[in-house]
């Protein structure tokens, strides 16, 4: 008699949780910024000179966002820094020489979303953009020279339509997309020369 064949054994919670994705690693652009805050933070009295210098130290010491994330818990950001457009319906657009925050969230159920970044104004090296959108559109034109990551987005019904350009500059302003569309599908474009996009 053939002994019955042993199941084999169910995944483990570490398995399951276990995010696919590799983590993603921290630019220096970002260590500087971090940096940056942290000085800003103690300069009004958010932190003493003991925790700023271990702050310090494990920002110079990280090597993922999610450890720079860590090390930057609880350490208050600017509110000239944070900017929210929200919308139910109708169309969100924004163009021209507007000034973007260092964190910028989006969120509309149905309307759709245009964001001309090419002849915008960049105080920050980097840019996160937060979509949270339903059904509508969204189409984003970055400028040219922009390094673009979209590794946070969570698309529901199309991958995003986006086409990094083949140039060897790099020195313009990083700009992370993330958040989650719905049955809607973003493009992302870079604009056709520097400040100017159509």
């Amino acid at each position: 008699m053939t002994p019955p064949s042993a199941e084999p054994p169910p995944p483990s919670p570490d398995m399951e949780s276990r995010d696919p994705r590799p983590p993603r690693p921290v630019r220096e652009a970002d260590r500087d910024e971090a940096v940056g805050l942290l000085r800003e933070a103690y300069a009004e009295g958010h932190l003493t000179h003991e925790e700023m210098d271990e702050r310090l130290d494990r920002v110079l010491a990280v090597r993922t966002h999610d450890e720079l994330t860590a090390a930057l818990a609880s350490v208050p950001v600017p509110a000239d820094t944070t900017s929210t457009i929200a919308a139910a319906g109708g169309r969100i657009v924004r163009r021209g020489p507007w000034r973007v925050p260092r964190f910028l969230k989006v969120a509309s159920a149905f309307g759709r979303v245009r964001l001309d970044l090419s002849r915008a104004v960049f105080t920050h090296p980097v840019v996160d953009i937060e979509l949270e959108l339903g059904t509508g559109r969204a189409r984003i034109t970055v400028p040219r020279d922009a390094v673009v990551e979209l590794d946070g987005l969570t698309a529901g019904w199309k991958d995003p339509r986006y086409t990094p350009r083949r140039s060897a500059r790099t020195d313009g302003p990083t700009i992370r997309i993330s958040g989650t569309m719905g049955f809607g599908r973003l493009r992302v474009r870079h604009a056709l020369r520097r400040g100017a996009g159509r």
